[in-house]
């Protein structure tokens, strides 16, 4: 058969990455595909050769995205340009002339690709995006594929290796925050502007994309809870470990009879759990099936090769598509279209789970008192106290609480109680718990 020409955007990390492995393992791809896939036309306004092999495979090279999209020899075009614009509509424009698109990018996906693949849908083209999540884990096929004969329960994932690493250098070498945010960045782990993985804003993209594919839901980034791990400090990390815990930065997903649990923050793990002793820059994925069971998804979150193997492997699956009847095709979001849910997202008040608490208090009588007083007439239910000796001097003293489960909103309006008292300093710090079987 012919080869497969392929439209390459960007070739920065991750598209040098692409052009490597397909150089690299042509043959063994072939033999995959059932046919050779080359790069015919790639665009890029800056790379560096020094650290790209197989360069001199490519067709040619120029600095126009869209004449790539435009060229009429392009079959398949890869988009890892990232970001919003101009890639939204490079991508509009490659389903427009009949061209299939895969993607790395989270980000687009997460917030436009239902009308991405709407478009997709009408003119008959198939978009793959398994390098947007995860990396080189292949968490979107097992979603879409492997796990299809299950009613999925529950997700929950470490999606940031950047937020990962920080967690476990404050967890295994007591660092401030701070301190290893800067080293993250540094070893290229974090960019200079780290608002996106600290804050939890590409572990919420990523979690989009898996809850619409475990529950057969519209994409709704907007819908998502999102909360980052600056305000995590290494006493909490201590307290969480002394206690049995270890502190990760989650996105959860999770279908209740009132709707769709979707929300990224730091979670308390217990150590015994096998996601709590993820650490470092990987990533894992945790899904529930109800006939599987908890299984394990576990690698390389991000990075040059993983990325790309993920990228490639998405080629081979549409250029195996390629003469397939488009309504056979395995459907973008797993569930076919017109069988999507209307089933809510959940508000993050509506959410019930457990709770650390660590309050800054007067070291004086009557003050623990109180407090559970006010957490009693909220109906929350407290399953351990500490309260930790206070430095010398010291007239504060950290009180360490855990609570059994309830839900969001009854919490919201304790802590702020609590927090108005004038034997209370600051806010509370406030760390949601997950069991997570498995």
């Amino acid at each position: 058969m012919e080869p497969v020409n392929i439209g390459l955007l960007g070739m920065g990390t991750v598209g040098g990455g692409t052009v490597s492995v397909l150089a690299g393992n042509a043959r063994e791809i072939a033999r995959r595909a059932g046919r050779e896939i080359r790069i015919a036309h790639a665009a890029a306004r800056h790379y560096d050769p020094r650290r790209i092999s197989g360069l001199d495979r490519i067709g040619r090279i120029s600095e126009d995205a869209f004449a790539v999209v435009e060229d009429p020899a392009i079959e398949i075009v890869i988009e890892l340009i990232g970001g919003y614009s101009p890639a939204k509509e490079l991508v509009l424009r490659a389903i427009e002339k009949g061209k299939h698109v895969v993607t790395a990018n989270k980000a687009l996906i997460a917030l436009h690709g239902n009308e991405i693949f709407a478009a997709a849908r009408e003119r008959g083209v198939m978009v793959a995006f398994e390098a947007a999540v995860a990396g080189g884990i292949p968490i979107i096929k097992a979603l879409r594929e492997g796990l299809a004969a299950n009613h999925i329960e529950w997700i929950a994932g470490i999606i940031n290796g950047t937020g990962n690493y920080i967690l476990t250098e404050m967890r295994d070498r007591r660092r401030d925050f701070g301190d290893v945010l800067a080293e993250a960045q540094a070893l290229g782990y974090a960019e200079a502007d780290p608002t996106f993985d600290v804050e939890g804003i590409d572990a919420a993209h990523k979690l989009t994309i898996l809850g619409s594919l475990a529950f057969g839901i519209p994409l709704q980034f907007d819908r998502t809870y999102t909360e980052g791990i600056s305000e995590i400090e290494t006493q909490d990390v201590g307290h969480a470990a002394g206690l049995g815990y270890a502190i990760k930065h989650l996105g959860i997903a999770r279908k209740t009879d009132q709707g769709i649990e979707m929300r990224v923050h730091p979670t308390l793990i217990p150590h015994r759990r096998l996601i709590a002793n993820v650490n470092g820059v990987m990533n894992a994925v945790l899904v529930k099936g109800d006939a599987v069971g908890p299984t394990l998804y576990y690698g390389a979150g991000a990075g040059a090769m993983p990325t790309a193997s993920a990228v490639v492997a998405d080629v081979v699956d549409v250029t195996r598509a390629l003469t397939t009847d488009r309504d056979n095709r395995v459907p973008h979001l797993a569930f076919q279209p017109h069988q999507l849910s209307d089933m809510p997202v959940l508000s993050m008040e509506q959410v019930e789970t457990a709770y650390y608490l660590r309050i800054i208090a007067l070291d004086q009588p009557g003050v623990m008192a109180r407090i559970a007083g006010i957490l009693g007439e909220e109906g929350i239910s407290i399953e351990a106290i500490q309260q930790k000796e206070p430095q010398e001097g010291d007239t504060h003293v950290p009180l360490i609480m855990l609570s059994h489960r309830v839900r969001e909103g009854r919490m919201n309006r304790a802590l702020a109680r609590i927090e108005a008292l004038e034997s209370v300093t600051g806010k509370v710090v406030r760390i949601r718990m997950e069991q997570l079987a498995g």
